[in-house]
């Protein structure tokens, strides 16, 4: 894991310069270290500060010293991966409290909403607690024990759950330790909570002994409520939905305002309906052979991975095609403007998407009109289509593409032109499709 470090200060002004000595000493000089890690790339901004004339009054604002740290790591499966989203499965809800129940509450959101800042702010005391952490995280995911992850020091362990909650649909019990609700709920100390199936609880739990306080902070109910509950006497209930709807609320009304508003409307009332959202009942075994008998010739038929500048989904879309059986040919447009490629040699034809021309507005009308105003290669696109034994699909920007060669395509005459939706914004969403005999 490596870091990449942003500072910023207002260099020269009083007081200013040892607070970004002591930053740096406390994270380049003593944390890093300790963990094993460095930061060979970053950022300095160190004029965070402006001075001006306002008539007869000298102003200035000197902005507090700040550091952005982002890391990256190499990610050797990607089907390891975690999400706050919850499971309907028997288990418990493990706090990994690396504060080790000091709850300090200095800095935190809560006392910013009560116009406050405290007085100790959260810290992580024990680099060697962080990295006994990371070591068990990664075990556990290697021995697929957790079932879902969330960080707590973003809100405290309250907006964590909560999160988990809504990713989920599902509802919680919170139950509380002794001592004060509001430091447990709202101190905003590094750790996490993670699901775990109730029959690996006690292993996992032992696992994460070293990296701090571990104990049982919840567990699922069936009831789509969120409940805090401390000695025995319930201090919180509420419906899921109805806090899920105060926490999108923001963005709703943002988007109301940006968007359609009656669009922003039907989507933001869904929470309170409790939409399912999509589920696949497949009736055939992903994991085996479809009965597709023109794949099955093991003639591996060619297809042409088509692209054009600023298309990047073409790696991940040769992937596809290659596991079911194709032969896929990487074709840039400049390979057929030139020639040096002909569409005669393939039996399909993907134009992947992914910000071609930098996905300005009307980037595959573009990437069509290169098509289109190209006589040699109009026709070469125009016999592919008309060809028997030939298949295309477009993607994203290639499904933009490929709209507007409707006229190249036979059966295509009531094919949409993309223009501009209902919801006045660009839409990604997911949608079920049934695969026909």
């Amino acid at each position: 894991m490596k870091l990449s470090a942003n500072w910023m200060c207002a260099a020269g002004h009083k007081g200013e310069d040892e607070k970004l000595f002591r930053t740096v000493e406390a994270v380049g000089m003593q944390l890093c270290p300790e963990l094993g890690i460095t930061i060979p790339v970053g950022k300095d901004s160190m004029s965070m500060r402006t001075a001006w004339k306002d008539g007869d009054n000298n102003k200035a604002v000197t902005a507090p010293l700040s550091l952005i740290i982002s890391a990256f790591a190499p990610v050797e499966d990607v089907r390891k991966t975690l999400t706050p989203q919850l499971r309907k499965v028997e288990s418990e809800l493990l706090l990994i409290d690396l504060g080790n129940g000091k709850n300090r509450l200095g800095g935190s959101i809560l006392t910013q909403v009560y116009n406050q800042m405290g007085e100790v702010p959260a810290d992580l005391d024990s680099a060697a607690q962080l990295k006994h952490f990371f070591n068990a995280m990664q075990e556990s995911i290697a021995a697929g024990d957790i079932i879902a992850y969330h960080d707590r020091s973003d809100g405290g362990v309250f907006a964590t759950l909560a999160e988990m909650s809504f990713a989920g649909h599902m509802g919680v019990d919170i139950n509380l330790p002794e001592g004060d609700a509001l430091s447990i709920l709202f101190n905003e100390e590094a750790g996490a909570v993670l699901q775990v199936a109730r029959d690996k609880s006690a292993k996992v739990q032992a696992r994460f002994a070293s990296a701090g306080k571990v104990q049982v902070i919840g567990q699922l109910n069936d009831q789509d409520k969120i409940r805090v509950v401390q000695n025995g006497k319930v201090m919180f209930e509420q419906a899921r939905a109805t806090l899920q709807s105060l926490w999108s609320e923001t963005s709703y009304r943002i988007q109301a305002l940006r968007d359609n508003p009656d669009c922003a409307k039907s989507e933001f009332d869904a929470i309170q309906q409790n939409d399912p959202g999509l589920s696949v009942k497949l009736t055939y075994d992903i994991n085996q052979d479809v009965a597709a008998p023109f794949i099955k010739t093991g003639v591996r038929p060619s297809i042409a991975v088509l692209r054009e500048q600023g298309v990047n989904g073409h790696v991940e879309m040769a992937a596809a095609f290659d596991r079911a059986g194709f032969t896929a040919v990487d074709v840039h447009m400049s390979d057929l403007l030139s020639g040096r490629v002909s569409l005669k040699n393939f039996k399909g034809l993907v134009a992947c998407g992914g910000f071609s021309y930098g996905d300005v507005l009307g980037a595959g009308e573009g990437w069509s009109k290169t098509i289109l105003f190209n006589s040699k290669v109009r026709d070469e696109f125009e016999q592919f289509f008309h060809r028997n034994d030939t298949f295309s699909l477009g993607v994203c920007n290639g499904c933009q593409m490929m709209s507007n060669l409707k006229n190249l395509i036979p059966g295509a005459d009531h094919w949409p032109r993309f223009v501009r939706n209902l919801s006045e914004q660009f839409e990604a969403r997911f949608s079920l499709v049934q695969v026909q005999e």
